[in-house]
């Protein structure tokens, strides 16, 4: 089986790159389909016009709706044709960001990224989770090639709420776990090749920078100020861990969060967030050794990511749908499977409610 290793074709970070958009757009032609959301219109398009006043480029804005579903995907392929639009961009979060791709491909149109939130690692990835209207998880869509570009303004990321920025970080915390797994088992990574070792290297440096660079990241996102550990830390949200997770492979952690997607109590709480507990989760089922899951512990308490089900919002958590979200995980395919060991849902059930019990327990005994 080949090795495989994924990467955006241009990845471009730094504070005030959106102003100078139309520098890095070589090969996007003229006609530009943006995918916004209503309030990112107000906070990103001024920097837009200035950038293009003047220049022979055709801005068509399309609103994004809500939802990464394949019934908002066909509308915008739509308009991307009756618009004559030679490159999609999206800006905004991880749906806007898998729905922009979602469009260029069926499209077969070039697409640029530019989050202005380091809250998922979806930017740099040739995969789009599409979702039902509803919001319950539909299906991974595997596209042939990463975004041509991503553009990464470190100013507009650094002024969104700390919580997005936390988020990303539990999202990225379980690059390393499951790229371990993945290389413990054998298994293929999203690409449907073998890790290279560049891939479980970027995977391991997410782990390492968050641990060294989390909280002084949250700590000047919250004082106003991008510093250098705020840059560490978006990279390492948007780039490492997006072709960690990708060409490393995933495991349970992001499995079991789909199986949260069933339980509606839980439809609200940031991916990141939900994946940072399934991560912990994860780590019970390996049975990790004590130090790691204090460390993992630690982490999550010293940045805000929850540890129990009373930090997502869910104390009284019913156990039917616990169960429901458990076998959801297990379902045939899932990355659950790349586990270095078989897992049921039985497995899965008793190591949410290991991982609950754990975390209630360390936050009163570290009185967090």
């Amino acid at each position: 089986m080949s090795k495989i290793l994924k990467s955006p074709s241009k990845y471009v970070q730094g504070q005030g790159v959106l102003g100078n958009f139309d520098a890095y757009l070589q090969g996007m032609g003229k006609r530009l389909l943006i995918l916004i959301s209503q309030s990112g219109v107000k906070r990103i398009c001024p920097t837009l016009e200035a950038c293009f006043a003047g220049k022979e480029y055709d801005l068509h804005y399309e609103i994004f709706k809500g939802e990464c579903s394949q019934t908002q995907i066909d509308r915008l392929v739509a308009a991307a044709k009756e618009h004559g639009s030679t490159a999609i961009v999206g800006i905004g979060g991880g749906k806007i960001l898998d729905t922009a791709k979602a469009v260029a491909y069926y499209g077969q149109l070039p697409v640029v990224i530019v989050p202005t939130v380091a809250s998922t690692d979806s930017p740099c990835s040739s995969l789009s989770v599409i979702y039902q209207d509803s919001g319950e998880f539909d299906r991974y869509l595997f596209l042939d090639a990463c975004p041509d570009m991503v553009l990464v303004d470190t100013a507009v990321i650094a002024k969104a709420p700390v919580s997005l920025l936390v988020a990303g970080m539990g999202d990225a915390m379980a690059t390393w776990f499951e790229a371990r797994a993945c290389r413990a088992s054998g298994s293929d990574n999203q690409t449907a090749g073998k890790p290279t070792r560049a891939a479980t290297g970027l995977a391991a440096l997410c782990w390492q920078y968050l641990q060294k660079d989390g909280l002084r990241a949250k700590l000047a996102v919250e004082a106003g100020v991008c510093t250098e550990a705020v840059e560490t830390v978006i990279e390492v949200n948007t780039y490492l861990s997006s072709v960690g997770f990708e060409s490393g492979g995933l495991a349970a952690a992001h499995a079991i969060q789909k199986g949260f997607t069933f339980i509606p109590e839980l439809h609200d709480l940031y991916h990141g967030y939900k994946v940072a507990f399934c991560t912990l989760t994860q780590l019970v089922m390996e049975d990790a050794a004590p130090e790691e899951l204090d460390a993992v512990l630690k982490f999550c308490c010293d940045v805000g990511l929850p540890v129990c089900f009373a930090d997502m919002g869910y104390p009284e958590a019913d156990h039917a749908l616990l169960r429901l979200a458990a076998e959801k995980a297990c379902a045939p395919g899932a990355t659950i499977h790349h586990m270095p060991f078989a897992v049921t849902p039985d497995m899965v059930y008793s190591a949410l409610v290991a991982a609950d019990a754990m975390g209630t327990a360390f936050k009163a005994r570290e009185d967090c």
